[in-house]
């Protein structure tokens, strides 16, 4: 290993390596790793999935001289038993393709959940997908406004608002009126301070919506409208880029969310998502359904709202 890791706070990395320039309105630039290039992005994830492991917790000494946060290379090297120099050259994008044991072994090392695994082994592969056209038919509308007990909304991997019913559009920030609210939940968490007030779990829904941005980004790294997204962001929130720089990836799930609406007040809401294909075998439109514990002060909050909406019963 070379002499510099650790010593100058990039664990021995030109300081541009695995990143992009995204430039400022006021001309000065930051990074973005690895957008369009999944052998720099791949990089980019390694490095902050070591940053955050702290040494004791895989048995190694921690200690008030480490200069470097979390893991260095060579003790993920030595954790995950491959050479430093294999993966520093993983670090830098020059290894391409590892194989399924050498991931499965980094993954072990970094404690990666199922999502992480799936992105690391996402960036690795050497299959570069075209993004999805999914298109909203007919049917589905039908389908969402057949839903009018529910909020219901639908995205596409850049999260953008494709389609909803009439309680959904009330709900989640008036989604009908563009005017109102920016139909892509990314743009609108980080550069609409009105997002703020429809979710008091607001760092939890920015985090989510980077992470599905980042699957997003190494699944179709030729994407130029997500990469535009994500580098729009980039340039205008600094909680964005903070967020990007951890290296978080999310999928897709069920839980439950609090949201607040300026008639019905706040509102504990579970959600389940449902995706539809773009076509057989592909990835698609993801469809979050809400829905209210039955007898409970939200289900009759969202009772009045689908009355407020327009919906009939």
């Amino acid at each position: 290993m070379d002499g510099t890791d650790g010593m100058d706070g990039t664990d021995g990395m030109d300081g541009t390596d695995g990143m992009d320039q995204a430039r400022h309105t006021d001309g000065t630039t930051h990074r973005i790793d690895g957008i369009g290039d999944t052998r720099r992005a791949l990089g980019g994830f390694l490095r902050a999935r070591r940053g955050r492991v702290a040494p004791e917790r895989v048995g190694l000494a921690g200690g008030g001289r480490r200069r470097v946060r979390g893991l260095r290379r060579e003790e993920l090297a030595q954790l995950a038993g491959i050479s430093v120099d294999y993966y520093v050259r993983l670090e830098q994008g020059r290894a391409t393709q590892p194989s399924h044991e050498v991931l499965d072994a980094l993954a072990r090392a970094l404690g990666l959940d199922a999502a992480e695994r799936r992105h690391l082994a996402t960036l690795a592969g050497a299959q570069r997908d075209h993004a999805p056209e999914a298109r909203v038919s007919p049917l589905l509308q039908r389908v969402l406004d057949a839903m009018a007990d529910f909020p219901v909304f639908a995205t596409n991997h850049r999260l953008d608002v494709v389609a909803w019913n009439s309680l959904g559009a009330e709900v989640i920030g008036g989604l009908a009126d563009p005017v109102r609210r920016d139909r892509n939940n990314a743009r609108y968490l980080f550069l609409d301070p009105a997002s703020r007030l429809v979710h008091p779990e607001w760092e939890d829904r920015a985090a989510e919506a980077v992470g599905q941005l980042r699957v997003s980004a190494g699944r179709y790294p030729d994407d130029v409208e997500l990469a535009a997204l994500i580098t729009e962001l980039s340039e205008h929130s600094a909680e964005f880029r903070n967020i990007w720089a951890t290296g978080e990836v999310v999928m897709c799930a069920a839980g439950r969310k609090r949201l607040r609406h300026p008639e019905a007040g706040l509102l504990t809401l579970d959600f389940e998502t449902l995706h539809v294909p773009a076509a057989p075998g592909e990835t698609g439109l993801v469809v979050h359904v809400f829905s209210a514990e039955p007898g409970s002060r939200d289900a009759a909050a969202l009772t009045g709202l689908a009355r407020l909406a327009g919906d009939t019963r």
